[in-house]
């Protein structure tokens, strides 16, 4: 019962930080947009430019300004409650906000403005850094699909009421910062009710000098396995979007001949494409991060922004690219997001949350100045999309070759579950750090099954005792697979344990493929060899014996449908033994038998 709870308490803690967040990005987009209404309603349309451009530059400074020292905090302090103290802050700030509106004083909105980005840019990395504290493991690409979800509807929403508000209040600037004010209580209650989580420990001092300490988590990025690409590909989404934010506008209005209002809506089919491209991103990744996501999801977002620019002048053909430049843009962001949490070290988290804040919102300065250059370079706004979708086509080509074992284990694992119709058994038995598989080996295709059962990069060793088609050598090689001469044995070939061991190291499963039918066999003779076990008692990691049989495809008379599914699925079982540590002396016993019979049962 009190395990029920804890997991309720987790569950509502989370909720209750989505909530928090979401009202304040709203308050943020809101408060935002009436300074610009307020001053162009004062000086007049033609000075909208450069109301804008103060705007964006005040809102932006402070999350370059102060993203370190956030990040700091976050690991120094209760991540909790900081966010309570945030939320403090903003309170005070929009009743100030209040006071600015009744002086329509410049100086002392813009002030305003900047402080509520500043306590947002010291809400940002306790937001994204308490997630994996609330949040089990299993859930954390979920979670970060969902928050992203309810981000962009804030942005939404924020860009929607104020106009809505004015409207409605024969533009009284008052009430639409008393609705700032009201949101400010709601998310100040809101924080209350999230769970207290204890300080990360951390005992890192301030510097004034905080480009230093972005370099600083850069640095420990680097040292986790693909976790620096995933910080910098973070911060390329928010350069993607604002540019596209920026861009949509004059390309509505260049290409599509609307108005500068209908290219606003425009980006808010953005918007809506990316948070449902969030949710789908987190259904597809499920328990794990899935990495392998993102570079196919930048093609998409590439493919978007050609075709925007090829049918330029089609307004209904323009209105599903739209979206779908969101949705793919949803899907890349959450796996990177996701994994940023979940591999940075504890007490460097924030940290290095904040050091991809301050990366994402370099980002979006960079934008504008993207937008600058191909204004003074005569290039117009449609052509603006291919020169993003051609930069965003470098960065998906470096992350790709960055994550290619993630792809290639994503691909494969679609491949056999359209290819397959799989039982697992002992999925208990996969341990959650990286292990030595010992598997039978039946055909060629056992490798998808292997990626598709469980959820960590492999490599395979498999001995060569047959030739094999250019086909499958090509295959082999994409895949990484690394043939074992039959004519020595894995036990004694050095070149292959060094390159066992170096797989290993890097957090990427290996398994060895086996034409002896037991297991049991295969796993003491490579224990009982002296280089093989050095290798184990190095990395302390277990083997996990592997048992595969398969059917055949059905034949049994369905609807079409059905059959057709059937015809190219195969029945398949795949058992996982008991790991086995380095330390054993006795013969294990993998219990692998119940294996065989399985598919009989269940697939046809």
């Amino acid at each position: 019962m009190t395990l029920n709870w804890g997991i309720i308490r987790k569950l509502s803690s989370f909720t209750y930080l989505n909530v928090t967040q979401f009202l304040g990005a709203l308050n943020d987009n809101i408060y935002k947009l009436l300074i610009v209404y307020l001053f162009i309603e004062r000086d007049g349309i033609e000075n909208s430019h450069a109301i804008l451009a103060t705007t964006g530059a005040i809102f932006v400074l402070p999350f370059l300004l102060f993203s370190t020292y956030s990040g700091m905090l976050a690991d120094r302090f209760s991540k909790r409650n900081i966010i309570v103290w945030t939320k403090v802050i903003e309170l005070i700030t929009v009743i100030f906000g209040v006071m600015a509106f009744i002086w329509e004083s410049k100086l002392g909105s813009y002030s305003v403005l900047f402080m509520m980005a500043a306590q947002s840019a010291l809400f940002g990395p306790s937001k994204y850094g308490i997630i994996p504290e609330i949040v089990s493991s299993d859930k954390i690409s979920r979670a970060n699909g969902m928050m992203t979800s309810f981000t962009f509807l804030a942005i939404i929403l924020g860009t929607f009421l104020p106009s809505f508000i004015l409207d409605v209040t024969g533009h009284n600037f008052l009430i639409a910062a008393f609705c700032c004010v009201a949101m400010a209580v709601v998310g100040l209650a809101t924080s209350w009710c999230i769970e207290y989580t204890p300080p990360s420990g951390s005992s890192k001092r301030f510097d004034i000098f905080f480009m230093s300490e972005i370099c600083g988590a850069l640095k420990v990025a680097r040292q986790q396995p693909s976790l620096l690409m995933a910080v910098l590909g973070s911060s390329f989404f928010l350069f993607l979007g604002s540019f596209a934010q920026l861009n949509m506008i004059p390309f509505a209005v260049e290409s599509l001949h609307l108005t500068d209002v209908q290219g606003g809506y425009l980006f808010l089919l953005t918007a809506i494409g990316i948070g449902l491209g969030s949710v789908i991103a987190g259904k597809l990744s499920g328990k794990y991060v899935e990495l392998g996501l993102p570079p196919l999801a930048g093609i998409g977002v590439v493919v978007s922004c050609y075709f925007l620019d090829l049918f330029s002048d089609r307004l209904m053909a323009c209105l599903p690219l739209v979206a779908l430049l969101g949705l793919f843009g949803g899907m890349y962001q959450i796996p990177l997001d996701a994994y940023t949490q979940m591999a940075s070290p504890r007490k460097q988290r924030g940290q290095i949350i904040a050091a991809t804040n301050f990366l994402s919102f370099f980002g979006v300065l960079l934008s504008s100045g993207l937008i600058y250059l191909i204004k003074v370079l005569g290039f117009s706004a449609d052509k603006g999309f291919t020169i993003i979708g051609s930069i965003t086509l470098v960065v998906t080509a470096v992350m790709s070759f960055q994550y290619f074992d993630y792809l290639t284990r994503f691909i494969c694992s679609i491949l056999s579950r359209l290819h397959f119709q799989t039982t697992l058994t002992g999925i208990d038995n996969i341990p959650a750090t990286p292990a030595v598989f010992v598997c039978t080996h039946i055909a060629w295709n056992d490798t998808l099954l292997l990626l598709g059962a469980q959820p960590r990069r492999m490599r395979f060793f498999i001995e060569n005792e047959q030739d094999h088609t250019k086909w499958m050598k090509r295959l082999y090689r994409m895949l990484r697979v690394v043939m074992i001469p039959s004519i020595e044995p894995l036990e004694n070939n050095r070149k292959c344990l060094e390159t066992i061991l170096e797989t290993l190291q890097k957090g990427i499963s290996v398994c060895i493929f086996a034409d002896n039918p037991d297991i049991c066999g295969e796993i003491l003779k490579l224990k009982n060899s002296y280089s093989f076990n050095e290798i184990l008692e190095k990395t302390h990691l277990p083997m996990v014996p592997v048992a595969i049989s398969k059917g055949e495809k059905s034949r049994k008379r369905s609807l079409f449908v059905t059959r057709l599914l059937r015809k190219f699925r195969v029945p398949a079982a795949v058992c996982f033994g008991s790991m086995v540590s380095a330390t054993f002396e006795e013969r294990p016993e993998p219990a692998i038998a119940s294996a065989k019979p399985i598919w009989l049962r269940s697939a046809i």
